[in-house]
């Protein structure tokens, strides 16, 4: 910038040559000079107020329309993000389709020692033994009396167990509140929940997380905050299920069986209104698992979705039904059942001489494994096998528990004609009783796939079409026939009207072969047969009944009178009124058979 200078030579001289006075020059341009800097102080504050003003309105705007964005918008659950080790122990309820408490949460505590607290370390080991006789002594003494600063005792106990804890008046045994989980109705519906254990843990508080069954499917969802606590509703029927554990404990005490299943299902929307395995457990006080033999052995073990069997005379329904299908037979078509049928190096027999031939109707009555296989040779192994696909047996079902992918059918990995012949029969391809429900189901339902579930929802639709109306129609009068005069006439229950087919398959041996006196037998059954509801599986793992001084093992004298007892038990509960105007024939018995000979 150039400054002006105050007293110009030029003006100063003009000045004194007219007679005027120089310092008025000065004085002038001085005032000159202080208006400019006068004027340039005041453009920079206007410049500053500015620049605050704006800044002003752009902070209150971006406040403002956060305030209109959060008053907009829907409430949420906040969540905080805690560096530390913030522990979640919220976990929401599992109630049946009636809204009864199967899994809730019951506040505890634990207890836990400070040793460098502790008065008398020797007396207070002594007195918590006596509390908790499942104690060491001896390590407990070595904890307390040593370098320890922290001793984990009892992760949950009992109000009582506190109290005598506290009772006990040591200043080092310390208290922490938690949460665990429990099972109000002990056993029942054990195999179905699974159980539940503790996660990350603190002395305060502890993380619930499943360990098996839908505690474990559904771990996520029943931690997450945001659903508010409402409860897990599952499809089972708690009285249901406790008739259906109560029924088969007893048949399978009075059949001597190793174990047994039941699987009730409702034939429209693929529902499991009960589901039982036996032995069980009582997930508050989870068995280990074994680490060595036979996982069947174990009480842990779910028959209903992880076992899988050869399920004998039950799968010839599947053959005829695809036939019927097909148009190749109706219900009065004759078939060979001339005996034995060889096929290559096999032959294959029936339980008794049927004579030359008899119609589909009594190939299923009379469960012939040699009309079943004629049957089976009409659809082809290609057929066979795409229709057993449609209805689930070739893998696992989409059952909610972390168990279901261990199911998964064993399938014959080739397909030749003595294979599609043992399979029409029930050999060669292992299951599970799910699997055949939900077999069942799908012919109940006029042949729509049935997809198990154990989630409770009213909204759920038809499963896509694999057999047509009329053939699940008539395959149903044909399973209703071996009820009135068949294998099965024990299932007729006054008042409800059952069609069904047993099953009685050897077992095979583990290096190859079956057992002679071993067997796995099945009845699978739809009720009411006029109206179907529901479909019933019951399965006894190597049971023996006494019969006349002597012993049976086939379905009709083991399986059947359970399935009979549980239909007179549950239809009632499940809304069935008795038709008391219907007859009931007379009871018989009659064995079926199932085998598979080698040709010498």
């Amino acid at each position: 910038m150039i400054r002006t200078p105050l007293r110009p030579l030029a003006r100063i001289l003009r000045a004194r040559e007219r007679g005027e006075d120089p310092n008025e020059i000065e004085a002038e341009n001085r005032a000159r000079r202080h208006a400019e800097i006068q004027l340039r102080a005041r453009q920079r504050a206007d410049t500053r107020l500015m620049i605050m003003a704006a800044a002003f309105i752009i902070a209150f705007g971006t406040v403002g329309m956060r305030m209109g964005a959060l008053a907009s918008a829907d409430p949420q659950e906040p969540r905080v993000q805690a560096s530390g080790a913030r522990i979640l122990s919220q976990r929401a309820d599992i109630v049946d389709r009636q809204g009864r408490v199967l899994a809730t949460n019951l506040t505890t505590h634990s207890l836990y020692a400070q040793p460098p607290l502790m008065v008398d370390p020797e007396r207070a080991a002594d007195e918590l033994v006596r509390v908790f006789p499942e104690l060491d002594h001896e390590r407990l003494t070595r904890d307390f009396t040593g370098s320890r600063k922290f001793v984990w005792i009892r992760k949950v106990m009992s109000p009582e167990q506190m109290q005598a804890v506290h009772d006990i008046g040591e200043p080092g045994l310390l208290f922490g509140p938690r949460e665990m989980r429990l099972y109000p109705n002990g056993r029942v519906a054990s195999h179905i929940l699974g159980g539940a254990g503790f996660g990350a843990e603190g002395v305060s508080s502890a993380e619930v997380v499943g360990i098996a069954g839908v505690e474990k499917a559904f771990d996520a969802w029943l931690r997450d905050p945001s659903n508010n606590g409402a409860p897990l509703q599952l499809s089972l029927d708690l009285t249901v299920q406790r008739a259906m554990e109560e029924v088969l404990g007893s048949g399978m005490r009075v059949m001597r069986a190793k174990g047994a299943t039941g699987v009730l299902l409702d034939v429209d929307t693929g529902e499991i209104i009960a589901m039982a395995s036996l032995p069980d457990f009582d997930p508050n006080n989870r068995p280990s698992p074994l680490v060595e033999g036979d996982p069947s052995d174990s009480p842990l073990f779910n028959r209903a979705v992880q076992g899988l069997y050869e399920l004998g005379s039950t799968f010839k329904i599947f053959p005829v039904a695809q036939a019927l299908d097909l148009k190749l037979v109706n219900e009065n078509t004759m078939v060979s059942t001339r005996t034995p049928m060889k096929i290559g190096k096999y032959f294959i027999r029936d339980y008794h001489n049927y004579g030359a031939a008899l119609s589909v109707t009594d190939v299923i009555v009379k469960s012939s494994n040699v009309g079943t296989v004629h049957i089976a040779q009409m659809l082809g192994p290609e057929r066979q096998q795409d229709f057993l696909r449609k209805l689930g047996f070739f893998e696992a079902t989409p059952i909610e528990m972390v168990e279901a992918p261990t199911g998964k059918p064993l399938v014959p990995s080739r397909w030749p004609a003595v294979t599609a012949a043992t399979v029409s029969f029930g050999h060669g391809l292992a299951a599970s009783p799910l699997h055949l429900a939900a077999g069942y189901a799908t012919i109940a339902n006029g042949g729509h796939q049935v997809r198990p579930t154990l989630v409770h929802r009213r909204d759920r639709g038809n499963g896509p079409r694999v057999l047509s109306e009329s053939a699940a129609d008539t395959s149903l009068s044909l399973l209703r026939q071996v009820v009135v005069r068949g294998t099965a006439k024990q299932a007729e229950v006054p008042g409800y009207s059952i069609a069904g087919k047993t099953g009685t398959a050897d077992k095979p041996r583990p290096g190859g072969g079956y057992y002679s006196n071993k067997v796995i037998s099945t009845f699978a059954s739809v009720f009411p047969s006029d109206a179907p509801r529901y479909a019933l599986i019951v399965s006894l793992d190597e049971p023996t009944a006494s019969v006349g001084g002597g012993e049976s093992r086939v379905a009709g004298l083991t399986t059947v009178p359970i399935a009979a007892e549980l239909v007179r038990r549950v239809a009632p509960l499940l809304g069935l009124a008795p038709d008391t105007a219907s007859e009931v024939p007379s009871v018989g018995r009659r064995p079926e058979g199932a085998l598979l000979v080698a040709a010498n």
